[in-house]
């Protein structure tokens, strides 16, 4: 077995390892990256990017539909095999050449296999044996959590992966879930002329604000979809002409041509050596503020979805980020002017989360939802406006209908958490994100004017509901 020495090994080439490896030699370091599949990850390839792309054309058409001349010339409905060309490209028709050659240009070295922790700061892989100077970082992220329900393997039912990357459209979807993946497929595969049946036990979105949840369930029922809200598959079979049969608890009965299962997620630790180490196989990795695996002392670090801190891209690469500078930080020497962390610790998971949902309406949120700010024992105000009262709505569509939210913290008058429900509302979190991670005043956002006419004008009216 051959024996190599990087400052820092990364398992797993996703999003968040690709971050964490790219900040570590731009601070000078060197990188190993490890990775069994594709280089880019469940993102570039079966998530984010695909889904997004598959629910794009069905976005677009409605919006067209919704403004008078465009409605005239939007005719006819989506072209499935289009759209599906398209979300391959988007996928990079699930070929990673353009990602590895990144790594190779970024000055990281990539190994590719399966990535086994031996010992303290040992990673074999596809033998070779990579030892790290400072640290070695998982970043395996996540999988598909399939339940125990009595037949559901054997059918052979798809979960996300599957859908992210289907080749057809199947003619009846049925789908056990009702959160994000599941909401957002449901209304892509309706868009692209699947009849869609939604097994929503706990509601659709239902850890959003109730509005959001009810908006949504309200716009899949207008477009076709079958949302059995308090519904819960006790057995699946499919027959030999593949057929899914469910059977609910009340009896009741679904049939489908694919079963989506969408529930959770499930770390992907299974076979990456936690044993050697004390640690268990298949678990979460539980970390502190500077993302050292409890445990394990000071060279393990954990990153993205592993964690499970967020399970959103865009905050395991935040995580990335700062972990890259920290190890950097500490490899020089600085941890005693910063503390072992310092100005690198990840604390905007805590209290700073934005999380669009692409469905139709969009949802856009960042913080706590007024139910989790009561929970956190904040005495707080809630402010509601509606969207379609906004001037600049009516620009975006006749008859926008949407919803918007700000829960204020009144003993600090900062803003903790903000929903918004609507048409293209996603591009309209961001704002609300540097107000709360800024703890932007309330008597100071009154001089951060909106312009006139567009959607953001809500923020002039949510102050204005409020009052001075």
């Amino acid at each position: 077995m051959s024996e190599t020495t990087y400052d820092v090994i990364v398992i797993g080439a996703g999003p968040v390892g690709e971050n964490i490896a790219d900040r570590l030699v731009q601070g000078g370091l060197t990188a190993a990256i490890v990775e069994r599949e594709l280089v880019g990850g469940e993102c570039s390839y079966w998530a984010c990017m695909p889904t997004k792309a598959l629910l794009r054309s069905g976005s677009a058409l409605r919006a067209a539909r919704q403004v008078a001349g465009a409605r005239e010339a939007a005719t006819g409905n989506l072209d499935a095999a289009a759209v599906l060309a398209r979300r391959d490209s988007f996928a990079s028709n699930w070929k990673d050449d353009g990602q590895v050659a990144w790594l190779e240009s970024a000055g990281i070295t990539l190994y590719r296999g399966q990535g086994r922790i031996v010992s303290e700061r040992v990673v074999e892989v596809a033998g070779t044996s990579l030892t790290a100077r400072h640290a070695v970082v998982v970043a395996t992220g996540s999988s598909a959590l399939v339940p125990d329900i009595e037949g559901l393997r054997e059918a052979k039912p798809w979960t996300s992966r599957e859908a992210a990357a289907a080749s057809a459209v199947p003619g009846r979807l049925a789908i056990i879930g009702g959160g994000v993946v599941a909401s957002e497929m449901a209304t892509a595969y309706t868009s692209l002329g699947a009849k869609v049946t939604m097994l929503a036990r706990d509601g659709v979105l239902h850890q959003a604000e109730p509005f959001a949840g009810e908006r949504v369930t309200r716009a899949l029922r207008e477009s076709g979809v079958d949302v059995l809200v308090g519904a819960e598959a006790l057995s699946v079979t499919r027959d030999e002409a593949g057929t899914v049969h469910l059977t609910l608890a009340d009896g009741a009965r679904v049939e489908a041509d694919e079963l989506l299962v969408a529930i959770g997620r499930t770390p992907n630790t299974q076979d990456i050596g936690l044993e050697a180490i004390g640690l268990k196989p298949g678990s979460w990795l539980t970390v502190d503020e500077a993302l050292r695996v409890d445990g394990a002392g000071d060279w393990l670090y954990a990153a993205g979805d592993v964690n499970r801190r967020v399970l959103l891209t865009h905050q395991g690469k935040y995580q990335a980020r700062a972990l890259g500078d920290a190890i950097v930080a500490r490899a020089r020497g600085e941890q005693a002017e910063t503390g072992p962390w310092g100005r690198h610790a990840v604390t905007a998971d805590e209290r700073a989360v934005p999380q669009v949902v692409f469905t139709d309406p969009e949802v856009a949120s960042v913080g706590l939802t007024a139910a989790a700010a009561e929970e956190a024992g904040l005495r707080t105000r809630v402010i509601d406006y509606d969207l379609g009262a906004v001037s600049g709505s009516v620009l975006h569509a006749e008859g926008y209908q949407g919803h918007a939210r700000m829960v204020v913290d009144e003993d600090r008058r900062v803003i903790v958490g903000f929903t918004l429900v609507g048409p293209d509302v996603a591009e309209l979190i961001h704002a609300a994100t540097i107000a709360i991670v800024g703890e932007v005043p309330i008597d100071r956002l009154w001089h951060a004017v909106p312009a006139f006419p567009t959607v953001s004008e809500v923020w002039l009216r949510l102050l204005e509901t409020y009052g001075r």
